[in-house]
Parts: C-alpha cells; sequence; structure tokens
C-alpha cells in the first residue's frame, strides 16, 4: 500500500463521521478536495516547489487523528501563562486542531469583531464563512492544501469588520497534546474589511515529546485601506513536522506585515503565497530560523503582483548549526501591465560548521518595463575579523559568536511592530543560541516557570 492510500481508504471509511462532527461549510468541499489529494499524491522532491523537503515521508507512519472530537484532558488556561510581559493580548488556545472554548478570556473585543472556533462560526453565521472558505486555497493546485481540506474538521476564525481598530493585540497558542504519535489538521480563516486594523500573534508548542505532524491552512483576506500585523513562533520540539500554507489576498491600499521565526522544531516547511490586488497594496514578509542538530526550515514564497503601483519586501535570516539544513525559495511576479512595481527580497544565511546546508533559490518573473525590483542571496561564515577583534577586547570566542549571530538575525527582530514582544524575542534568541530553549520540551514562551 502507498502512503495516499491509506489517507484515501480512511477518509472513505470515515467520512461520514468526519462530517458529522464539523459544519456543512467546512463538509462542502471534502469530497472534491480528495478527489484533489488522489490526482496528485503528497508532493516529493520531484515537485520544483516542494524539491528541499520530501513531504510524502512525513505522512508514511501510523498516526492517531481526533477525528470522533474527543475531549482532550487539559486545561490551557491552568496550565500556560503568557510570559510576554505588558503585551496585555486576547489570549486563546487550539489543542491539537480544535478550538479550546471551555473556558474563554474577557477579551471585550470591540462591536461586530468574531474570534472563535471556525466549526461553531460556521454553523452560526454559515453565509458569512461561506463567503470565503478556500476560496484563497486551491485545492486542485497544491496536495496539502486538499488534504488539509479534506480531513480538517475546526479551527479558527477571525472577523474585524469594517473601519473597526482592535487594539488589544489577540494571540493564538497551538498546543500539540496526545499519548500517541498523533496527526493534527488545522484551519485558519482571517477576513479583515476595509479600513479595519488588527494583530495576530500565533504561537505553537508541545507538551508531550512524542511525534507530531501538523498541516495548518491560512487564508486572510485584507480589505482596502485595512492594516493588519500576523506573527508566528515556532518553539515544539526535533519530534515535530509542521506543514503550513498561508494564502494572502490584499485589496487597494493596504498593508500586511508578516513575521516567521521558527526558534526551535524538528520538520517545517511554510508555504506564503500573497496576491496584491488593488493598488498601493504593501506587503512585507520577514522571517527567522534559528537550527541545529538535524532540524530543517524550508520556506517558499511567492508574491503576486497583479496591478500597478504595489510594493512588496522579503527578508529572511537563517542561523544553522551542526548538521541542521535550511532553504529558502521566493518567486516575485510582476504581471503585465503591473507598472510601478516596487520590489525587493533579501535572503541571508549564516552556516556555523562544514556540516550545515543552506539551498536558496530567490526569483523575479517580471513582464512589465517601468518597475524597481532586486533580489540577493548570501550564504557564509562568521566574519573571522570581526570574531578576532572581539576577541582582542577580551572577549572570550563562544561568546563572540554568540553576539556576532544575535546582531545577524537581529534585523529581522526589529520589523516586529509590538514593542513587548520584539524586547521578549531578543531574550528568547539569545538563549536560544546558548542552547537552552532546546532544553524546554514545551512552551518556553507562554509556559509558567
Amino acid at each position: 500500500m502507498n502512503i495516499e492510500q491509506q489517507y484515501i481508504d480512511l477518509f472513505s471509511q470515515t467520512e461520514s463521521m468526519i462530517c458529522q462532527h464539523s459544519a456543512d461549510v467546512l463538509n462542502a468541499p471534502r469530497a472534491a478536495a480528495m478527489a484533489d489529494f488522489e490526482k496528485q499524491g503528497f508532493p516529493t522532491k520531484k515537485v520544483e516547489r516542494y524539491k528541499y523537503t520530501d513531504i510524502s515521508k512525513y505522512f508514511a507512519p501510523d498516526y492517531g487523528l481526533n477525528l470522533k472530537r474527543l475531549a482532550i484532558p487539559v486545561n490551557p488556561y491552568e496550565v500556560f501563562k503568557c510570559d510576554v510581559p505588558n503585551m496585555s493580548t486576547s489570549l486563546y488556545f487550539v489543542v491539537n486542531d480544535a478550538f479550546y472554548n471551555q473556558e474563554l478570556p474577557k477579551s471585550n473585543l470591540p462591536e461586530g469583531v468574531i474570534f472563535g472556533s471556525l466549526k461553531e462560526v460556521a454553523r452560526q453565521h454559515p453565509e458569512l464563512v461561506k463567503k470565503y472558505y478556500g476560496q484563497l486555497a486551491d485545492t486542485s493546485k497544491d496536495p496539502v492544501t486538499a488534504f488539509n481540506t479534506a480531513f480538517a474538521q475546526d479551527g479558527v476564525f477571525f472577523y474585524v469588520p469594517k473601519n473597526v481598530v482592535v487594539e488589544r493585540p489577540i494571540q493564538i497558542v497551538n498546543i500539540l497534546r496526545a499519548d500517541v504519535d498523533f496527526m493534527v489538521n488545522r484551519r485558519v480563516l482571517i477576513v479583515i474589511e476595509d479600513g479595519a486594523q488588527a494583530r495576530l500573534l500565533v504561537c505553537d508548542h508541545a507538551m508531550d515529546s512524542l511525534n507530531f505532524l501538523a498541516t495548518q491552512v491560512v487564508e486572510v483576506f485584507v480589505g482596502k485601506d485595512a492594516v493588519f500585523d500576523l506573527y508566528e513562533l515556532e518553539e515544539t520540539h526535533t519530534s515535530s513536522v509542521r506543514i503550513s500554507n498561508l494564502y494572502v489576498k490584499q485589496e487597494e491600499s493596504s498593508s500586511v506585515l508578516h513575521n516567521a521565526m521558527t526558534l526551535h522544531n524538528g520538520t517545517t516547511r511554510n508555504t506564503t503565497q500573497v496576491t496584491l490586488a488593488g493598488e498601493r497594496a504593501e506587503v512585507s514578509l520577514c522571517g527567522m530560523a534559528i537550527e541545529d542538530k538535524n532540524q530543517h526550515v524550508d520556506n517558499h514564497t511567492f508574491i503576486d503582483h497583479a496591478v500597478p503601483n504595489c510594493n512588496s519586501n522579503e527578508l529572511y535570516k537563517y542561523v544553522l548549526d551542526e548538521e541542521s539544513v535550511g532553504a529558502f525559495a521566493g518567486t516575485v511576479l510582476v504581471r503585465p501591465g503591473a507598472q510601478h512595481t516596487n520590489s525587493q527580497q533579501t535572503n541571508r544565511n549564516l552556516c556555523a560548521t562544514r556540516q550545515a546546508r543552506m539551498y536558496t533559490q530567490p526569483q523575479l518573473e517580471i513582464y512589465a518595463d517601468d518597475v524597481k525590483c532586486s533580489h540577493g542571496a548570501t550564504v557564509g561564515q562568521l566574519d573571522d575579523n570581526a570574531l578576532f577583534y572581539m576577541r582582542t577586547r577580551g572577549i572570550a570566542e563562544k561568546e563572540a559568536r554568540l553576539l556576532l549571530m544575535f546582531a545577524f538575525v537581529n534585523e529581522v527582530i526589529d520589523t516586529i511592530r509590538l514593542e513587548p514582544l520584539k524586547d521578549r524575542l531578543h531574550q528568547l534568541v539569545e538563549k536560544r543560541f546558548r542552547g537552552e530553549l532546546a532544553k524546554c520540551q514545551g512552551c518556553a514562551i507562554c509556559k509558567e516557570k
């Protein structure tokens, strides 16, 4: 039996159960999504978009799935406490792939704002969710998106109506919790209407040192003149696999900042696709990965400049130690007629050992003649001259190397527009370079010490 067949059979045997424990809006595209998955199969390195990460092998083990939606015996509000001082977030939890609604914070969200279980909101407001669900995540073009659409039963829905400003940042903590090797399939749908503003921080953590596989599909709609910041912070363990596909569509004069930071993981594949559909829209994609052991981080980005007068900026930095592997593939497409496009793409990488490997592939596809576009990528080691200079000033070699690596990634941290989170990340990155975060197999950020 090939890897795909076990999931095709599972879906055939449990489709009614999956639908029973979800909502009609989420159930409607399941059969078509599974058909798309059967046609494509899991991607291997033979697929150009996945040539740096063999996705198929991670689905081979026999994982448990919670298709009956049994309650997980954990109250995250008792186990976790936010350790980012002065940020004052509205804190919510997703346990595996189910939104935790047994106890919710007194968040006092502005009138009209909806934040909660995707399944429950789809039952209460089916027309609202139906208008957006699955509109960006095309199951015919990506097999992981098709797989997730077929099996996802719940997740998060975030809706901000026209001209509403959500002053307090919202934080989601995704907790992986199980007694056996486990698979979760999360879905996130975010709608920021015209003139609205919001900030969302998503943290991934694992409570158990088992083998976890998490697929995630995020769809983000950002309206005219809207502003949205999305921060993703992964701090799990070396036995976890995360495959996340993020789809963003921006309208006229909208602004989006996305910052994806991997501090500790096993294998991570992040796909980010942005469509600039309205003039004067701007997007900033930033990322940072700190790896050692045999850790693997692969970031794949695609920015579609579909109309004129839009700006995009990308900045990704990796620090690779021991036998870790990093990959970055970024494509900027400037369509015919998309004049006055301004795009900059930068990927900088440090390999601390000869065994570490970095693969980088920046690309520009330009079909307009009045544009400003650039890209650059470097792979290197620490500056010997700078290291020597610091040692002559009495700084030990190990400490000097830590300071240089910290300075290298600091540029990515400084793009964060939440000052308390920025300050906390400076501390966490320093701990990560010293090897302290790796000792914590749970939540090093939000777990009460």
